[in-house]
C-alpha cells in the first residue's frame, strides 16, 4: 500500500510538473531585445563582417538579392531579431550566400560578433 501510494504520488508529480512547464503564454521580456553587445565585441564584428561579409553586403545592402538587405526593417519582415537568428542563416542560408559552417568557418564566437554588428549597426 505505501508503494503505491508513493509511486501515485510520483506519477502525479511528474504530471504537474509537465503540465505546469507548458504554457501558452509567451514570457514577459519576449519582446525585449537583447542587450547591447559590449564596444569590443562591435569592434571585432566589424572586422569580421568587412572581411567576409561586405563584398556582398555592402554598406548592410546584398548585390545578389536586393529585397534581402541587412537593414533591420528588412531582417524584422524575416523574423531576425537576434543575434541566434542571423548565425543560424549564416550557418543554412536561405538564399546564394555561401555557408560558414564548420568546414569553412572558425569559432562560433566569430559568428555571433559579426552577428552583433549587423543588428546595432544596420537598424
Amino acid at each position: 500500500m505505501f508503494r503505491s501510494t508513493i509511486q501515485s504520488c510520483a506519477v502525479l508529480m511528474v504530471v504537474v510538473s509537465l503540465l505546469g512547464g507548458c504554457s501558452n503564454e509567451t514570457p514577459q521580456n519576449a519582446d525585449r531585445p537583447p542587450p547591447p553587445p559590449l564596444q569590443q565585441q562591435l569592434r571585432r564584428g566589424e572586422e569580421l563582417f568587412k572581411q567576409f561579409c561586405a563584398p556582398c553586403h555592402p554598406d548592410g545592402g546584398n548585390v545578389s538579392d536586393p529585397a534581402l538587405t541587412l537593414r533591420g526593417s528588412a531582417l524584422r519582415s524575416h523574423h531576425i531579431t537576434k543575434p541566434r537568428d542571423i548565425v543560424r542563416i549564416m550557418r543554412i542560408p536561405i538564399s546564394r550566400m555561401i555557408s560558414f559552417d564548420a568546414a569553412n568557418s572558425f569559432r562560433q564566437g566569430c559568428h555571433c560578433h559579426r552577428a552583433d554588428y549587423v543588428l546595432y549597426t544596420f537598424e
